[in-house]
């Protein structure tokens, strides 16, 4: 499956934006997507995941609350709706697919299929 992600952008700190992942190339309905962020001289960590069919999702405690996962899987894209977003949400957001929902699902180790990063920067 070829993911791509988009969406990402310069909001003010209180502000709103959402990511776009489509997926192509594969049957996205059979798998679990999730969101990771980069800052710059940081390793990438999870941000959030929903199972494949939409009824679980999972949140890093530092997004719980402001952000949202969601899929369409008739459009084969997941979204991430990011609210109240801070300064310390700056970072280039990826997205990413794997094929199961374990303890694992939040270990950007265990996704193999990535998309491209898309920058998000929020000015205090």
């Amino acid at each position: 499956v070829q993911l791509q992600a988009s969406g990402g952008g310069l909001v003010q700190a209180g502000g709103s934006l959402r990511l776009s992942c489509a997926a192509s190339g594969g049957t996205s309905s059979s798998y679990i997507m999730g969101w990771f962020r980069q800052a710059p001289g940081k390793g990438r960590e999870f941000v959030a995941t929903i199972s494949s069919s939409g009824g679980s999702s999972t949140y890093a405690d530092s997004v719980k609350g402001r952000f949202t996962i969601s899929r369409d899987d008739a459009e084969n894209t997941v979204y991430l709706q990011m609210d109240s977003l801070k300064s310390e949400d700056t970072a280039n957001y990826y997205c990413a697919a794997r094929s199961y929902w374990d303890s694992t699902r939040v270990m950007p180790s265990r996704y193999p299929y990535w998309g491209q990063g898309t920058q998000v920067t929020v000015s205090s």
